[in-house]
C-alpha cells in the first residue's frame, strides 16, 4: 500500500451476495464499513470485461468507425469495434477477433492503451483499450448488426465528439489517446 493509500483509508467488503445473476449482468449487495467507520449495504452490479480496438489506417491519418443505434439509451453514434471477452481470451485477442468479425480487417500490430472502469464505483466493467496498425482487408465482416464501418479522418474525431456524436465510454478513451498521441 502506497502513502496515499494509507493516508486515504480503504473501504472495507465484509461480505456480498448475488440478488440476481445471469451472463449479462449480475446485480448484489456488499456489507460495507467507510473508512469513517459508517457501516452499510451497498448495491454492486457486475458486467463482463470488454475490450475495444481503434483500428488505423496504413497513413495513420484515419481510424475504423462505425455509425450505429444502440436501443437501451436510444441513441446514434460513432463507435469503434469491440466486444465482450470470451473466457478463453485474453483482452487482447477479443480486440483482434472483434476487429476481424465486424470490419473484415485484421491488424499487424496491437498496441494496449489503457484498462479502465467506465462507472467506478457503481458498475465492475474492466474495459480494455488498444490501437491496431498495419490493418488489412482480408475478409468480408461476419457481424452485421454492428454498422457499416467506414475511415473517418482523425482531424474529423475531436468535433465529432464534441458534437455529441461519440459517446461509448471505451471509442471515448481510445480516440482521446490518439488525439494526444
Amino acid at each position: 500500500m502506497d502513502a496515499m493509500e494509507t493516508r486515504q483509508g480503504r473501504w472495507v467488503v465484509h461480505a456480498e451476495r448475488s440478488l440476481y445473476d445471469n451472463p449479462w449482468v449480475r446485480l448484489g449487495k456488499a456489507d460495507i464499513t467507510t473508512p469513517s467507520g459508517s457501516r452499510f449495504e451497498h448495491h454492486t452490479v457486475t458486467l463482463p470485461s470488454a475490450a475495444v480496438i481503434a483500428i488505423l489506417d496504413q497513413g495513420e491519418e484515419h481510424v475504423l468507425m462505425s455509425y450505429r443505434h444502440r436501443f437501451v439509451p436510444d441513441v446514434w453514434g460513432w463507435e469503434l469495434p469491440g466486444g465482450l471477452l470470451d473466457p478463453e481470451e485474453s483482452p487482447e485477442q477479443t480486440a483482434v477477433r472483434e476487429a476481424l468479425e465486424e470490419t473484415g480487417h485484421r491488424v499487424g500490430s496491437v498496441e494496449h492503451v489503457a484498462t479502465f472502469e467506465p462507472m467506478i464505483g457503481t458498475v465492475r466493467s474492466p474495459h480494455h483499450v488498444f490501437v491496431g496498425h498495419e490493418a488489412e482487408l482480408v475478409a468480408d465482416p461476419t457481424e452485421f448488426d454492428e454498422g457499416v464501418y467506414e475511415w473517418v479522418p482523425l482531424l474529423k474525431v475531436r468535433s465529432l465528439m464534441g458534437e455529441g456524436k461519440v459517446q461509448s465510454s471505451g471509442t471515448l478513451v481510445a480516440l482521446l489517446h490518439l488525439l494526444v498521441s
